[in-house]
This record gives structure tokens, sequence and C-alpha cells, in this order.
């Protein structure tokens, strides 16, 4: 009796038939070890015991009087085709005519075939159709017509793989999607007519410019053309959707069609670049000078676009296509810090607030790529995070089967190329690139996924690549077996078109006229740009500006305002506990700006973000550790100690007007950084800064700094303002906590293109961080690098008074204190930056009561651009100058030296020499060992102090 009643109450009542056999499947799985099945069914079987069996059923028809036996080979037979229809939507992507020329290896499909589960036509076609599929529709008769259909569905020229996805309910929805079919319902001949038409822009773009431009590198999208068409519905359906930017990354396959056809570049404008392109042979690849475009510029397959669709009178939809350097895959979080900064409001106080259906980012990618570069993974760990999430983007791998000359089984350890994506939970969709009806099946079913539940999802078009990596490269000489079957391979239009007349959809005239029609207009485009005069539009470059902004804005503050705003910093929610440590820390800040009183770097900060935002600039700031800092300065989240809730002074603030983002990031850099500097450039007026765990970890971002940061602006005319915050300084934690690389930063100067600092007050960094904040969204904006503190931060000689504060503004170099006042007497200049200036300052500190009189130090705040006139100002003051020393802390290869040393010399006296004092050179940043490291920085200060080295070498060893 406690059987029945289980069954007819409890929730074992609604299970009969294969689905009962899948429950029954999944309790011996349970028996065996719990954690292998889904947490609700775990906790079904620890509430109710064992699902009934087949018997228990039988006996409880019998018990209720209907009189009603089953046939236990029925049953089984029922369970067994449950099982079967879990694997055709499991694995039918295996036998799915995904292959346009059959080029892969032949997958076991065993799970698929009735036969492996004992079960013949006819014990399939004995059972309803209902027991087998619960959602059959009508026309379906028996178990065996829902196999069948159901294999049709998931094995044709659409694949599926979406039993990763644990979300039940989206699961569900996507099988039922794919189920239904309706995605795959006959097109209008209008629509079949401009699907036709889109398939022959693409191919005869490229062909015309094969013929054409014999020998130029374009890079084409041939054996993958429908990813025009697919790429176009995608654009139409998040139109439709009311989504106001969508924003596309890509590499340079197949990049001039896309924005020839999806963004709407001019036919002229494209031809014309061709045309005056110097190096059209450069080789083996994508060549490093290419057509440039009026400034140092870029090849035209790296460039980006935009272009405004006009959804009705009031409302358009904004494409970006983002400009992609070769590092294939590092678009990828630029394009979502696009995407992340379009969907957010920042004009008021508190978090921006943010709204993913405005805005959607397009990821194309390549099938070597993809699997093949972590900053993929490392992009798409972003898809839940807070600080991070877009609502989802539409992923797609141009998949030609083939990278460079490499083919899938050098490249990747997993079956497919997309395989990575499962491990992010995100649905996989593979087709046919050969069958453009079911490419826009695929975009329109991508779309309405993305829609409804705010998530990632990918497509992967699977095609061929019709020539070699470039037009100038022949494949064969490594594929001549794949080369044979493209060679001999219809391309998708003539397949389509092919189509189209065998069904009297459209006649042979119809589709000739399409086809002639196109290749007119690229006949007019390239004709009327031939009787153009050519214009030289190569290598005009930019002019340097020698650091001087055209807009220099006022950055200091009334110590009245500070202290008004300082007041409201320290009030807290009430009820707000506030860890009893850090609340001591925080209210000495309550009278730092008083006469006598002095403000540390933490501080200074937190009044210079204040500032900013009442001054109506928005703020994003993240970091592994951004909300408290590494070095715990910041603390500008707090977490209540009692029940761990959060509060950001900041988000309080009654004086801003604008908001201000801080986050912690995941243990990422090169795809955070990525990300920020996307952020910046399509939010130009938000200051957006990220901070380093450690200075050294800047190296994990050093492509997006490459390629990306430091000439952003030079190849692409793309202005960023974006801070790096990157803890640098030698305090014997070895080489990989010491450096922030501040040589490469500086061999990468150039142009105007950033500015590099090495702050040694708080009050400097003050007013650089005000300054910045002023340049966003000018002509002027450029990056700013700062070798930012370590041991300095609570340093007191870092403190400032508030009148450094109230006063003055960002000084490129400042004058130790106490020192030159007898100008005649000074034989030695010594020039430092950053934390040894503070260590010498100490030492001379030591020194009291000795002759100082003939030295003098200048502390080069601004290291790039190099403060000419301001270091040659205080030389001049020095008539009897021996000595010009340059004092650093890092080896002899690395920090300022080699930068600084050719533009010290070149503005030095006469007669005066130019020497170094620091560590020899070394390959590695830094001594592990703490004595070590003591016994150099001493030598370097000692040295640099002691009036008998002058004209000396020093000397460290080797």
């Amino acid at each position: 009796m406690k059987t029945l009643d289980r069954m007819t109450e409890g929730p074992w009542q609604k299970y009969h038939g294969p689905n009962l056999g899948y429950i029954q499947d999944q309790y011996e799985k349970f028996l065996q070890d719990p954690q292998s099945v889904e947490p609700g069914y775990r906790e079904l079987f620890a509430s109710w015991g064992p699902p009934p069996s087949l018997e228990n059923n039988e006996k409880k028809a019998d018990s209720q009087g209907q009189g009603v036996s089953y046939d236990p080979q029925l049953m089984k037979n029922g369970v067994a085709a449950g099982k079967l229809v879990w694997n055709i939507r499991t694995y039918g992507h295996l036998a799915a005519d995904i292959d346009p020329i059959g080029i892969g290896n032949e997958a076991d499909t065993r799970l698929l075939q009735p036969e492996s589960y004992q079960l013949s036509q006819a014990d399939l076609a004995a059972l309803p159709a209902e027991i087998v599929w619960e959602e059959a529709p009508g026309d379906i008769k028996n178990g065996l017509e829902a196999i069948q259909r159901l294999l049709q569905l998931y094995t044709g020229s659409i694949a599926y793989e979406f039993s990763h996805v644990h979300d039940e309910e989206e699961r569900k929805w996507l099988n039922q999607q794919a189920e239904s079919g309706r995605y795959l319902t006959d097109m209008s001949v209008e629509e079949r007519r401009g699907l036709l038409k889109k398939l022959l822009e693409a191919e005869q773009f490229e062909e015309f410019l094969h013929r054409t431009f014999v020998g130029a590198k374009r890079f084409s999208v041939e054996g993958n053309e429908a990813l025009v068409p697919l790429l176009d519905e995608i654009v139409r359906q998040m139109a439709e959707a009311d989504v106001n930017s969508i924003l596309v990354g890509m590499a340079h396959r197949g990049r001039l069609n896309v924005l020839a056809h999806v963004l709407g570049k001019d036919y002229g404008k494209i031809f014309s670049e061709f045309m005056h392109s110097p190096n059209k042979h450069l080789v083996p690849s994508e060549g490093s000078m290419g057509i440039n475009y009026g400034w140092t510029g870029d090849v035209k397959y790296h460039l980006g676009a935009d272009r405004y669709l006009k959804k009705d009178e009031a409302r358009q939809v904004r494409i970006t296509l983002a400009n992609n350097p070769s590092h294939l895959e590092y678009v990828n979080p630029v394009v979502e810090g696009f995407a992340r900064a379009a969907q957010e409001d920042r004009s008021e106080a508190g978090y921006p607030k943010q709204d993913v259906n405005k805005a959607l980012s397009i990821q194309i990618h390549g099938d070597s790529a993809f699997p093949g570069e972590g900053i993929v993974p490392e992009t798409l760990n972003f898809n839940k995070l807070p600080a991070f999430r877009t609502g989802g983007s539409i992923h797609i791998i141009v998949n030609n089967r083939i990278g460079f000359t490499t083919e899938g089984k050098d490249s990747r350890s997993t079956h497919y190329a997309s395989d990575l994506a499962k491990g992010y939970e995100i649905p996989i969709i593979h087709v046919n690139a050969d069958d453009p009806e079911a490419c826009i099946a695929v975009a329109r079913l991508a779309s309405d996924y993305r829609n409804k539940f705010k998530k990632s999802i990918l497509i992967d078009l699977v095609g061929y690549r019709k020539y070699g990596h470039n037009e100038t490269d022949d494949p064969e000489t490594t594929q001549p077996l794949i080369y044979q079957k493209v060679k001999n391979h219809p391309t998708v239009s003539t397949i389509y078109m092919k189509k189209l007349v065998d069904g009297n959809i459209l006649t042979q005239e119809q589709v000739d006229g399409l086809k002639n029609g196109v290749v007119e207009v690229l006949k007019n485009s390239y004709e009327n740009v031939k009787t153009k005069d050519p214009v030289d539009q190569i290598l005009l470059g930019l002019n340097p500006t020698d650091g001087k902004s055209k807009t220099e804005a006022a950055t200091n503050v009334s110590a009245e305002v500070l202290r008004g705003i300082n007041r409201e910093l320290l009030q807290w929610p009430e009820g707000f506990t506030v860890y009893p440590k850090l609340q001591r820390i925080l209210e000495r800040r309550s009278n730092s700006l008083d006469e006598g009183e002095k403000v540390d770097w933490g501080h200074a900060e937190t009044l210079a973000f204040a500032t900013i935002l009442a001054d109506g600039k928005p703020i994003r700031i993240t970091g592994q550790d951004a909300e408290r800092a590494t070095f715990a300065h910041r603390n500008l989240v707090l977490h209540d100690a009692v029940n761990g809730e959060t509060f950001c002074p900041l988000h309080r603030l009654p004086q801003a007007k604008a908001s201000f983002a801080i986050h912690n990031s995941p243990l990422t850099e090169a795809a955070v950084v990525g990300f920020e500097y996307g952020y910046n450039v399509y939010s130009p007026e938000t200051l957006v800064i990220w901070e380093a765990q450690y200075g050294d970890f800047v190296n994990c971002a050093q492509v997006i700094i490459d390629q990306f940061i430091t000439a952003g602006r030079s190849k692409w005319r793309q202005k960023s303002s974006l801070v790096m915050l990157l803890p640098h300084g030698y305090e014997g934690n070895g080489p990989e906590h010491s450096s922030a690389r501040l040589e490469r930063f500086l061999q990468l100067s150039g142009e105007d293109n950033w500015t590099v600092a090495n702050l040694t007050s708080a009050a400097q960094y003050f007013h650089l961080l005000r300054k910045q904040a002023s340049l966003t969204n000018t002509d002027d904006a450029k990056p700013l690098v700062v070798m930012a503190p370590k041991s300095l931060i609570r340093n007191p000689r870092v403190a400032s008074p508030v009148n450094a504060f109230s006063e003055g503004g960002f000084q490129k170099v400042m004058e130790q204190p106490g020192l030159g006042q007898s100008p005649k007497k000074v034989e030695r200049l010594i020039l430092c930056s950053g934390k040894i200036a503070i260590d010498l300052e100490d030492a001379l500190d030591k020194q009291k009561g000795e002759d100082q009189s003939w030295i003098h130090i200048l502390r080069v705040e601004q290291l790039y651009p190099f403060p000419k006139e301001e270091i040659t100002r205080v030389m001049q003051k020095y008539p009897n100058l021996k000595e010009i020393l340059w004092v650093q802390e890092e080896p002899q290869n690395m920090g300022g030296w080699s930068f600084m040393e050719p533009r010290i010399r070149e503005i030095a006296p006469k007669g005066t020499e130019v020497r170094y004092s620091g560590r020899p050179e070394r390959s590695s940043p830094a001594s592990g060992y703490q004595d070590v490291h003591a016994y150099e920085q001493q030598t370097i200060i000692s040295f640099a102090l002691n009036r008998k080295t002058i004209n000396q070498e020093i000397s460290l060893g080797r």
C-alpha cells in the first residue's frame, strides 16, 4: 500500500513509458554515485525513494480494477526508444550533413541506430508516437515515424549540441526549437531572391577583386560566403528587437566582404585602396605596411567601420566593425567592452544602469584560433561576471577546416573547433555553409535565444577555403587532396541557383539577370574610380606635440570643497558596521585636510575620484583587487562586518553628477585590459582605469598594449584615455613582484601616443588623475601609464598637505626641497624617478649636518613625453655642473636609463658628463634574496650621494 500511495500521490505518477524508463535509469546511476545525476533528481530520490518499476505499474493497474495488462516487452521497447531519442538529441550532430567537401573523419554513430537498442522497425512502429516523442507533430503516427523525423531534424545540414547546457528550461526550449522545424519553414520567393543576391554579391565581389587586382591579398571569404547573409540576418533580427548598437569583431578573413555587404562600405573606396597599394607582393602573410589611409595607417583588411541603419524616422541601429590587428582573437574582449559601454547609462551617481537589450556583440572567430588562442576562454569567462557580462554574445566560427597550412589534427585536441564553448554552457549549432537557407534559420534561432535568455550562443559555420591562406599562397603543396576536392566543388551560389531553378522558384533568366546586375555594379564602381585622379594618402603621419596639450584644465580644488567632500566620504548608512580596524584607518582621514596634516596616497586617490565625479565625469575602475586594492589602500567598497552587505561611499556622494563603477576582475590581464580599452574607446567621456595586481602582471596583456593601446591612434585614429596603474618598485620581493617593465612602455613611446609617469607624491597623483579626466573625449585624449607605488603608499614622505591639492597642478619634474640653494656650488645633478627618489631623500636626511651644497636632485615625474624644457631650465641654473647622474633601482638594461640617456645627453651643458648609477645589466628584473637586494640598493644610494664618486663608474658586480 505504501508503494501504491507513493505512486499515486508522489511525483512518479506523471512518468510513463520511456520517460519512466529514463527515471529508472537515473535512479540506478544515483545508487552508484549520487553526484552523477542532476540535483533535482537527487532531491526526488532522497525524498520519495525509488521510482516504481514496470511490474509495479502493472500491479497498480490491476489493483485499481482497470483490467489493463502491460506487455513487458512493449514497455522495454518503450524504454529503449526513450534512450534512443535522448541520444539522437545528444549525439545526432555526429551524423549530420555539415561537411560540404567531405574531408572530416567519420564519427561513431551507433548510438543513433535502433539496432543498438535491440529495436527493429516493427518494434518502433508498434509504439504510439507520443510515447516516443512527447511533442510529436500531428502528422507523426507511430514511434518509427517519430524516430525518422527526429533523425531528419538532428542529422541534416544543421547539427545541434545542447546537452551540456545545465539549465533545464533553456535546454528544453532549445530542443523544442530544433524539433519544431519552424526556423526551416519555407521562405518566400522574395526572401529567397534576396538571399541569392547576397550570395552573388559576396561571391562576385571576391572574383572581381581576384581578376582585377591579380596577386593582391584580400583574405577572401570564398568557401564560406554564407557568412554574409547569415550576419546580415542577425543584424536584421536584432534591429527588429530594438537593439541600438551591434558591435562586431573579426579577424581579416572575409573582412572586406563584410565591410562591403554588411557595413555598406562603398565599392569605390575599397577598389581605390587596392589601386593605391604599394606592396601587393609582400609575403608570407598580411604584410606590415599595406595600404595606408591618411595616418601611419594599417592594411585594409584590418580596418573597421561604422554604419547607421534607420529603423524608422526616429530610430536607427549603429553597426560597428572593430579595427583588429593580426593577433586574430584579441579583438574579442575589445568588442565586449564596446558592448558594455553601449549598454550602460553613466549619467547618475552610483553604479551605471545597464540594459543588455541596448547592444549586442557578435564575435566572428577562426576555426584554428578559437581553440588555439588563450584570449578566447578568457573572454568567454566574462559571460556571467557582474563587471563584464553583456547579456550574451553571438559567436560565429568561420570554419575553413584549415589554418594557414595546419589541419585540425595538428591544431586542436577536440572533435570540433567549437568544443571549448561547452565548458561555458554555450549552446552550439553547426551548419553547412553550402545550405544558405539553413544558415538563415540558424541566424534566427541564435538571435531568438540571445534575446530570450540573455546568454551567449555559438554558430559553427562549416565550409572550406577556396585559396591558400592568402591569394598568393599555393595550398596544394601541403593539402593536395583537400584542394583537389575544392577545385571540383561548385560554389554555394551555383548550388543555390540550381536549387531555385530546379524547384521552379526562379527561372534561369531571373538568376542570370541577378548575377549580371551584381557584376555590372562592380564594373561601374571600378570604372568610376579609374577616372578620378589618385590622391596620395600614404604615410601622412601625426605630428608629435612634445606633450603640450592644447587644453590645460585647472586641476586644483579649493580646500573648502575638498573638506566638504571628505566629510561626506566618511558618512556610512545607518546600521552599517564597518570592520573596526578599517574604520579606525578611515576615520583618521577626517582631519587630514587640516593645516599641519597630510593626505596619503589612497586618500588622495579617493578625493581625486570624488572631485572628478563632481565635475560630471563618469569613472570605471577594474582590477583583480580593485575594490580594496592589492595593498589595501583603497577600500572603496566596504563590507559590513556583521551581515556582509557592501557600501561604496562614492555612490552616495551628494556632489557626484556621474556614475562610479568599481569591480574586482578575474585573474585575467589580457582580456580585462582589452575590455577596458574597448569600453573607453566606445565611451570616450569615461575615465577608465585598470589596475594590475602587481605591475609585472601587465606582461600577460602585452598583445593588447602593443597592438591596441600604444598604436591605436596612429593606426586607426582611435582615441583612448585608458589609465593603467602598474605597481612598481624594488622592495626585495624578488624578480616577479618588482618591475612593471617601465622600459617596455618607454620603448613603445612615440608620436605623443601616451603619458608615462612615475610619481613621488600623493598630490601629484591627485593632479595627474584630474588632468587625465579633463582630457577624456577631447582631441588630446591619450592613455596614461602610471608606475604606481607599493611601499610608498603609506610612506609619510609621499603624503601631501592640503595646499598641494588646492594650489598648482601636475608637475612634470620636481626639485628636491632643501638642495640647490647655492647654484654655483652644485657639481652633480641627480635625475631620478619614482621610489628611488624617496630612498635618496631618506638618505639625505640621515646625512643632515654634512655639506650637501655640491648636489641637487631632480625628480622626473613624467618620463614620456620627455620634459625637455623643464629639465633644461633646471640644468641652466647650475653653471658649474660636472656631472649629470641618472639614478635608478632597475638593472641598466631596464628601467628608464636607455630611454633617458640620449635625451639627457642632447640637452646636457657642454663639458658635463652623463653617467649612470644603478644595477648592472641583468636578465632577471631583481634579486630573489633580500640581503642582496638591500646591499645593492644601499650601494646605489651611497654612490649617488658621495662627492668622491663624481665622474666615476658604479660597480655592483656583473
